[in-house]
């Protein structure tokens, strides 16, 4: 197995570590439940150096994301649908011809003829492959930066604190920078959005952007120097109860905010009637897309696509997700697969109502059990409410269909407020 920057780290700290996308990752250091809460309530960093980064540079990169990109870049800003630019980004997935995924990522513009492409672990060559068998003749430069970038995310509500003890004129920084923004670039060399520097002068991206649904960044810098910036946000988080998290964290908070796990949510079958198709182009009123792309012809003539919902359980109560997983409807008929299960430890239920542990409106006294939650794969349509059984085996849990999972989520909060 691969191994990140920071495996020392997490060796010598006690994580509990294995294998994921091909590297020896630490899936928790002492309470996942604990790790879980520090990002809803304080500060959660997590090693994502696993993470890979794919260049595409040149006169015709744009032309070239366009083809084998699922987002329309002319018009996939905002609820307006503005061009992106220079210093923003936006999340959608690569497809095959046949419309199903190769990986989905994260595309940041650095300036009109360069562009960042942050895919999964051990996805880096195969995107970087993708690109170059649909560039033809295209004026691009393709690169392959997996191992070559190192990335730390630092997720919840304290992390702008945090991270304004650490670096180089913050305040200039932080002023504007919006949900799915970045400044700075990790190669020491002049970027559009201008430089980014911690206070021991290494060079960063520092993106708004993360996988958690919560209020936070990920910071992309030269992997030798992640033990040192670890450490230095360690420090500075101190008084605002920072906690090193670990994947199974990663895992149910990124569930509880209805975001996919690439490979397992969504894959090799048709990207269509999921909670994620706001990353296709579509027209104004739905009947076809804004632009030609790999996959996109395949997507308008599927007509039998199976159906992925969000769901809910009862309590923290959930099954393995197995080959042997079962969806079986009210009459016990079976409807399809399990993708997701975990427990959302962040939130709970008060009089038939969901709230999270971050919620202003909670209940007096209320205090989180947690709530199983994930996602289902099943071949035809679902009504939001709808209570579906999920077995493996002997053990079974009754669940509802629902269209989003833990409330008053952060992401999108405005930084000054968190300042």
């Amino acid at each position: 197995m691969k191994k990140t920057p920071l495996h020392a780290w997490h060796r010598n700290n006690g994580a509990n570590m294995a294998e994921f996308g091909g590297y020896e990752m630490p899936l928790w250091y002492g309470s996942a439940r604990d790790e879980h809460l520090s990002v809803l309530t304080k500060a959660g960093m997590f090693d994502t150096s696993h993470m890979a980064v794919v260049a595409v540079e040149g006169g015709d990169a744009f032309a070239l994301l366009q083809r084998c990109f699922s987002r329309d870049l002319t018009r996939c800003v905002g609820a307006l649908g503005k061009p992106l630019v220079p210093g923003l980004c936006v999340y959608g997935v690569f497809l095959n011809a046949s419309g199903g995924v190769v990986d989905d990522a994260i595309v940041d513009q650095v300036d009109e003829r360069r562009y960042l492409c942050v895919v999964n672990a051990g996805m880096g060559g195969v995107i970087a492959r993708h690109l170059s068998e649909h560039a033809g003749k295209l004026s691009v430069e393709i690169r392959d930066l997996t191992d070559q970038v190192g990335k730390i995310d630092l997720q919840g509500p304290a992390s702008a604190r945090i991270l304004k003890k650490v670096l180089l004129d913050p305040d200039t920084i932080f002023k504007g920078m919006r949900y799915f923004s970045f400044k700075g670039h990790f190669e020491d060399s002049p970027a559009a959005t201008g430089t980014v520097r911690l206070k021991n002068g290494l060079p960063v991206l520092l993106s708004r952007t993360g996988y958690t649904g919560e209020f936070g960044f990920e910071i992309f810098f030269e992997p030798s120097r992640a033990p040192e910036v670890w450490e230095m946000l360690l420090d500075a988080g101190a008084d605002e109860g920072i906690t090193p998290c670990g994947l199974a964290a990663r895992d149910s908070l990124r569930a509880g905010a209805v975001l996919p796990l690439s490979h397992q949510d969504i894959g090799p079958w048709p990207f269509l009637r999921n909670p994620w198709d706001f990353a296709l182009p579509y027209n104004d009123d739905r009947t076809g897309f804004t632009k030609d792309f790999v996959g996109g012809e395949a997507l308008l003539n599927a007509r039998d696509a199976d159906y992925t919902y969000p769901f809910i359980g009862n309590d923290l109560r959930k099954v393995p997700v197995t080959e042997e997983t079962a969806v079986l409807d009210a009459g016990g008929n079976p409807l399809g697969t399990v993708l997701t299960c975990v427990s959302d430890m962040g939130i709970g239920k008060a009089g038939g109502k969901v709230y999270s542990i971050a919620s202003a409106d909670k209940p007096e006294g209320f205090t989180p059990r947690g709530l199983s939650c994930g996602f289902v794969k099943v071949a035809k349509a679902l009504k939001t409410g709808e209570t579906i059984e999920l077995r493996e085996g002997r053990r079974a849990i009754t669940v509802a269909i629902t269209y989003d999972i833990r409330p008053d989520r952060t992401a999108r909060v405005p930084i000054q407020s968190m300042l």
